[in-house]
């Protein structure tokens, strides 16, 4: 189906979905409800009735009254043990998730935020609080769908680590013999203590899924200039980092740059010095300010911002309000980003734009 159908379908859905509201504004609030039930469901069923109640902040009332429905309908079944979804109930709760969007008001949300960032795309989930234990999950789900549409033959598609990223690995689903003479590989060293968050089990773990080839970075995040120089020597690291220059797509989480900072183990008063400098995000060994100016360098082995800025792919993952700034700094580094965000930043951001 071409563009141009695309958009009359969904005009077309978007004005049905406001002739309903308008006519039976109570229905949409039934179709939030047992979507909402359904999604828990999906997430942690088997579950009962007071436990999905605490979860969704609703009467058990409401829950008993959603849960029949569901269950006349097949979508989920009732044991002892709780709620557990159904087959049927899985394929229903994708195919909503599209209306859903558009009842949330999410797809005003993303083209409202791609205009104020005046980047190439914005995937929004949706989530009610910034501790909803499954937006990163959601976002993981998105960000793979994305990943998966643009994957093509004989591309170098790179990884940096940490939680988003492996949400997005861990939901992709397995594509194998699809395309040819892909290669997935760390754009940075490992960051942190969990081996499960570092670049290069991602890197293997998605490589899996593709069943293509992949390269590893066996070398921490943060190093001294000397020490650079000297691995930069070796014939491995040398080929590793030949090819980080040829990455055609690259995927990463936004950080915060105080975070970051902790996280490689910087004292609170350098980290106060990094804030005072403006220091909002971090990424790749460079911390900049909510205008995308660097104010901070650090020695680090992995993709360059000179890369980085002339990339025609990039995805970026970042959920929780308090990414807001962060976000808005890293899409002033390059135009041809498409962020995958949650409602609650999406909107953060929003507002503030308007504010000023």
């Amino acid at each position: 189906m071409n563009t141009k159908n695309n958009e009359m379908e969904n005009f077309e859905l978007d004005e049905l979905i406001g002739i309903l509201n308008n006519m039976v504004p109570d229905l949409m609030e039934v179709i939030e409800i047992r979507y909402s039930v359904l999604r828990i469901i999906n997430f942690l069923g088997p579950i009962g009735r007071r436990s999905l109640s605490d979860k969704l902040d609703l009467t058990e009332r409401n829950i008993r009254t959603a849960s029949a429905a569901l269950k006349k309908q097949g979508l989920i079944k009732i044991t002892q043990e709780g709620m557990n979804i159904t087959a049927r109930g899985k394929n229903t709760l994708d195919r909503l998730k599209y209306l859903f969007h558009i009842i949330k008001g999410l797809k005003l949300l993303e083209d409202e935020l791609q205009d104020i960032l005046k980047i190439k795309k914005v995937i929004i989930v949706p989530n009610s609080s910034d501790d909803d234990p499954f937006v990163s999950k959601e976002m993981g789900k998105a960000a793979a769908s994305y990943l998966k549409d643009i994957i093509k033959d004989d591309i170098i598609i790179g990884l940096t680590g940490g939680t988003s990223i492996s949400q997005l690995v861990n939901e992709y689903k397995s594509d194998k013999s699809k395309h040819n003479n892909v290669t997935v590989m760390a754009a940075r060293g490992g960051l942190g203590k969990k081996v499960e968050y570092q670049a290069n089990t991602l890197v293997q773990t998605l490589a899996n899924k593709l069943d293509c080839n992949y390269k590893t970075l066996y070398t921490p995040d943060f190093l001294s200039q000397d020490t650079i120089e000297s691995l930069l020597k070796e014939p491995s690291i040398k080929e590793i980092v030949e090819m980080i220059d040829d990455i055609d797509i690259l995927v990463f989480g936004v950080g915060r740059a105080d975070s970051m900072a902790s996280r490689r183990g910087l004292s609170n008063e350098e980290i106060e010095v990094l804030l005072e400098k403006g220091a909002v995000s971090e990424a790749f060994g460079y911390y900049f300010n909510e205008s995308g100016e660097i104010v901070h360098e650090i020695s680090t082995i992995g993709i360059k911002l000179e890369r980085f800025k002339k990339l025609k792919n990039l995805i970026a993952v970042a959920g929780g309000s308090d990414k807001a700034k962060a976000i808005v700094s890293i899409s002033e580094l390059n135009k041809n980003l498409t962020i995958v965000c949650d409602e609650s930043v999406a909107k953060k951001i929003i507002f503030k734009y308007k504010e000023e």
